[in-house]
Parts: C-alpha cells; structure tokens; sequence
C-alpha cells in the first residue's frame, strides 16, 4: 500500500510536506526490516529535521553573500607553512562567536586571508550563526546610500545586529568623509554585542596614519577584549607577511 495520497494533505495542512519526499521509501523500510512504529515515526522526523536543516543553512549561507564557496578544507596550509593551523582550527570552533569578539586577519595581496574570512563564516554558519560577508567598499556604500535615503539609523542597526559580519579588504581604497565616521560608528555599535572579522592588507603599523579613528576604535576593542583569538591571530597574518616575502625574494 503506498501511503502518500493519503497522507499528502494532512502533511501540508501541518506544514510538514517535506516528509513525503522520503514517505515511501521509509515506508518500505519500515516493511521490510520489520520495524516498530515509533521506529518508523522517528526515522521520517529525523529526515523532516536534516530537511529543516538543511534548508537553514542554504539561507543562511545565500544571506552570507560570499564571493564563492571557500571552506578550511580547501585552504592551502602547505603554501604558508608558518600559519598556526591550531589557532585557525580554534576560530573555526567559533568560541570567538560566544565572546562577542573582533578577529583581525592582516597580510599582503595573495596570502588567502578573504579565504580564510569566508572559511570562518562557512564554519559559523554550519553552528546556525547568521553571517554577511562585504568589502570595505560595499559596506560604506551601502551605509551612504541609506543616508541618502533618510534610512540610515536603520540600515546602522541592521548591521549592528548580524552575529557576524566579515568585512573584506579594509583598507584598500582611502576612507573620506563620511565613510571613516560611518565604519567607525558601525565598529563602535557592534563593540561587545555581536563579533567583526575584518581582513587588510595593511599592517598594524600602518592603521594610525591611515585610517587614525577607525584603527583606534579597531585596536582598542581587539586588545582591549583581553582575547588571545584576536592579538594571537594578529601574530599569524604578521607570520604569513614574512612567509610571502622569503618567497618573493627566492
């Protein structure tokens, strides 16, 4: 007997129509291992949960807007031999997450470092985090467009909610008026709320004379969070930075 034209209603009218995408196949499972009813029941909840799941974390990660799909295991550790894989392995368990704090990921042009930020964000949202992933560029695009717009103070508080967002490339193109003050207020709102990984190509000894309110607002919620996540991973981007010369110079 195949059960699904009779069930299919009751399914949708419960919301729970994805269960007949596996009904008649557990159901011959059912039949042939000779299983319990509670047995069969757990074993269609079990796919209706994986579905549920499964349809998280697609909207999570197309929410994200990664440039592309980049996990850890794609990420090419033999080519930085010096990059502490512990620590990288340490911010993929996403305790930084739970601490609400700031990761700075900072090296030269072709060290991996936009990977390794959308690496992280893979990572926390198969832990059910929500996660935007921008460049500096978008980022304080987006933010002037909602000025323009009178939706600014919105648009602020949106993203001062996302339990993660990763902004890429800071520091690559010069920050004017209002821009500096608009990422600076963004740091400023998400400051012990929520946590911000940023990548640059700059080195820390050159944030002050860059970008002086921003990297101010930067340094002193990363080393101020008393984190070794944050000051330590600082230490591998500068490790990566040496790496990258000793190869140009070979």
């Amino acid at each position: 007997m195949n059960p699904v034209p009779e069930l299919a209603p009751y399914l949708k009218q419960l919301r729970l129509s994805g269960i007949l995408d596996s009904l008649e196949a557990r159901n011959r499972q059912a039949l042939d291992s000779k299983l319990a009813y509670t047995e069969f029941l757990a074993l269609l909840i079990e796919d209706e949960v994986a579905r549920r799941e499964q349809k998280k974390f697609a909207l999570r990660l197309r929410r994200a807007a990664f440039r592309a799909s980049k996990t850890l295991d794609q990420f090419d550790f033999e080519r930085l031999p010096q990059l502490n894989r512990t620590l990288v392995h340490e911010l993929a368990t996403g305790r930084y997450l739970a601490e609400r704090v700031p990761v700075l990921i900072v090296g030269p042009c072709g060290t991996g470092k936009s990977h390794l930020a959308q690496a992280l964000g893979h990572c926390a949202i198969r832990q059910g985090v929500d996660v935007l992933f921008t460049t500096c560029a978008q980022l304080v695009a987006t933010l002037n467009a909602a000025r323009a717009t009178g939706g600014y103070d919105r648009k602020l508080a949106s993203l001062a909610r996302v339990p993660l967002l990763v902004i890429d490339d800071f520091g690559l193109k010069p920050l004017r008026p209002p821009a500096d003050e608009d990422l600076h207020d963004l740091i400023a709102e998400r400051y012990e709320t929520a946590a911000t990984l940023v990548t640059s190509n700059l080195d820390f000894t050159e944030w002050d004379q860059a970008f002086p309110a921003i990297a101010y607002s930067l340094r002193q919620r990363s080393i101020g969070c008393g984190t070794t996540r944050t000051a330590s991973y600082s230490t591998v981007s500068r490790i990566a930075r040496r790496n990258c010369r000793r190869r140009r110079a070979n």
